[in-house]
Formats: C-alpha cells, sequence, structure tokens
C-alpha cells in the first residue's frame, strides 16, 4: 500500500496532536510494520462495557510458597511462570523443552547450575539455556520470580542502527562462577534432578553430588542482566514505541525492559504511550517497581494482558498529568507473543476483575 491521508491531520506521529482529538495507531507486525494514525473525538478506550476473550486483565501475582512454579499463561511462543520460593529447592532441574528466563522481583540468593553459582537480587534477569541443569537457593526470602518459557532459544534483541552497545553493553551480562556453596548434606547423599520433556517429568537419582563441572568454555551459558544496567533509548522531541526497549527476543516472543527515563521536552511531543490495537501480537506487562505514569491503580506485582485486536494505552487524565512530570521511574517487564496467550485457571483467584473498566474511572 502507499501513503494517504484524508481529513485535518497533523503533520508529524505523536507530535502536535489537535486539542480534543486522540491519537490511534493502527499497525501490523509490532510497532515495525505498515501503520496508520487514526484522530478521534474520543478516547478509542472509553467504552461502558466489553465482554468476551479480548477483554483487558490484570492480575495481582500472588501465589502460595512451594517449589513447584504457577503457570499463568501460555503460547506456543511462550509459558509464563509465577514462582514463590521461602526455602532453597531440594532438588535439581532441567528443563529439555526450552530456554528459561528468570525476572527476579523480590528476594535474594544464588543459581547453582552446571556452569557455576550466580548470585540474584531484585531487578536481575537470569537466562538459562535449554539443557541446564540448576537449583535456587533463597538466601533473604521470600524470592519471587517471574519465569518466561520459550521453546526457541533466547538471544538478545535485535538493535539495528542503534548499534550493539546500545540499551546496554554486553560486557555487563555476568557469568557464574565455580565456586562451591557449602552443604550440609552427609556422606553418601543421594542427589535428585527432574527433567522436563514436553510437559512430563523424569526423577534421575545420583549418588554423587551433580555439580562437579570443574571447567567450561563456549557460547552457551547462564547470564544475568540487572536492570539497573539498562539504559533507555529516548528523544526529546519524539515519543519512541516500546519496540525500542527490546531486551532479549526468542522467535514470537519479544521481552522489553521498561526502566526510568526522562520525558519528552519538546511542548508538542506526545509524552504518554499512545493508543493502539496492536493487531500481531499479545502484552503482557509485569509491574517490578516504581510509578507508572500512563495509568492509575497499578502496584508492583500487577500483571496485565492486553490482547491483540483490542485498544490499549493511557488513561484519559495522564495526558495532562505528564505534563508536570520530568521523569519516570518505572520498573516492568514486557512480553509480547506473536501467538495469543491462553490464561490458565490459576489465575482466576488473582485477577482484578474490573480492569477492563479502569480507563473510564479517569
Amino acid at each position: 500500500m502507499y501513503l494517504n491521508s484524508k481529513g485535518k491531520v497533523p503533520r508529524q506521529a505523536h507530535v502536535g496532536i489537535p486539542e480534543g482529538l486522540c491519537e490511534e495507531e493502527h499497525g501490523r507486525n509490532g510497532f515495525a510494520g505498515p501503520v496508520s494514525h487514526l484522530y478521534r473525538s474520543h478516547p478509542p478506550t472509553g467504552w461502558v462495557r466489553i465482554d468476551g476473550p479480548l477483554r483487558p486483565r490484570a492480575f495481582m501475582c500472588q501465589s502460595p510458597a512451594s517449589a513447584d512454579p504457577v503457570l499463568m499463561m501460555h503460547s506456543p511462543d511462550a509459558s509464563l511462570y509465577l514462582s514463590h520460593l521461602t526455602e532453597t529447592m531440594r532438588y535439581f532441574v532441567r528443563d529439555a523443552d526450552g530456554d528459561a528466563v528468570y525476572f527476579v522481583h523480590r528476594g535474594t540468593g544464588q543459581f547453582e547450575t552446571d556452569y557455576g553459582t550466580l548470585p540474584y537480587e531484585p531487578g536481575d534477569y537470569v537466562t538459562i539455556p535449554k539443557g541446564t541443569t540448576y537449583r535456587i537457593h533463597v538466601d533473604s526470602g521470600p524470592a519471587v520470580f517471574l519465569i518466561i518459557d520459550t521453546p526457541e532459544a533466547i538471544a538478545l534483541a535485535e538493535r539495528g542502527p542503534l548499534g550493539q552497545h546500545a540499551l546496554f553493553d554486553k560486557g555487563v551480562l555476568v557469568a557464574p562462577e565455580l565456586t562451591t556453596l557449602e552443604r550440609s548434606e552427609p556422606e553418601g547423599t543421594e542427589w535428585e534432578v527432574r527433567i522436563k520433556r514436553q510437559g512430563s517429568w523424569t526423577r534421575v537419582v545420583y549418588p554423587f553430588y551433580p555439580m562437579d563441572v570443574v571447567g567450561w568454555k563456549g557460547d552457551l551459558w547462564v547470564a544475568k542482566l540487572n536492570v539497573r544496567d539498562f539504559r533507555p533509548v529516548t528523544s526529546p522531541r519524539y515519543h519512541l514505541p516500546p519496540s525500542v526497549h527490546g531486551t532479549f527476543q526468542a522467535g514470537g516472543c519479544l521481552i522489553s525492559t521498561f526502566a526510568p527515563r526522562p520525558l519528552e521536552t519538546d511542548p508538542e511531543a506526545l509524552r504518554v504511550p499512545f493508543y493502539h490495537r496492536n493487531m500481531d501480537y499479545d502484552e503482557v506487562l509485569f509491574y517490578h517497581d516504581g510509578e507508572f505514569f500512563s495509568r492509575a491503580g497499578i502496584q508492583p506485582g500487577m500483571l496485565t494482558l492486553h490482547p491483540q485486536g483490542i485498544h490499549h494505552g493511557p488513561q484519559p487524565n495522564a495526558v495532562e498529568a505528564s505534563k508536570a512530570k520530568t521523569h519516570t521511574t518505572e520498573v516492568a517487564v514486557m512480553i509480547e507473543s506473536k501467538h495469543p496467550f491462553m490464561v490458565d485457571k490459576n489465575m482466576d483467584a488473582m485477577e482484578i476483575k474490573d480492569y477492563a473498566l479502569s480507563w473510564s474511572h479517569r
């Protein structure tokens, strides 16, 4: 298709939006494909009722303490789990179905892996390649993790013309150290490794301690990145799409990081996320810390799901409120899936029932 225009529109997207109008982005392929901007007299999220599977949903992520993660939702591109640990795992695990990304929401401790020991703290991403044997130690708990399992291999997101050092330098990635953790188990203790394949578990028991690697080399290893090392790309004159915050990718799954950043200073530039009905990805946001400036009522530990095909964007009063702010304090993780997420029944008790109408609450 070729560029076209009808009616009265600004010269540029997200800049100089006429008073009293709302700008909506209608695009394909995330924020990278063909797109048009529609200028409406009313917010496209101003519904008074909404029923059906495309209803936006929100959850307060709470689960009982358990060594077994709780499935929240899944798609062919990714499965999302919530893990709540109060003590060190008594067995090791190995995922033969795919890679995993652990995001640390609360707690401190260590990941004990084939590649060595890696300490964790809130704000850490820990990426674990398919087939890695590991367990999690809890020092200060409870330890709460958002876990993203992907059948495709996790890689750093493409940065294009920004260059390979944008967002974070690869030099800030931390590898495990081959240190031995203190153990209280007596000599002759048996050690269990649980291996997951196609949803089923195989139990392997060793008469020796399985973390016996004395050296390794290669380009496949457990890695850690903390959000404080993430340096967002910003523009003082233009509101950039969320895709510029891409951190990891795996097939049809993109993981992005929203970190504190300065707001736009140009008086004509939009300062809050624009309304959009992204047609090709479901969008999940996990709120870790800070104040999410485009929405009210969001607390750390909440998770929202905005399905592809339905509008979402800022609350009506957020545009005006943003004019008094100079920067954001939010830290959030966005997971986009090319295929729709199916919400597990485990989430029923965690759901915030009236979230879909929160845009009309102002």
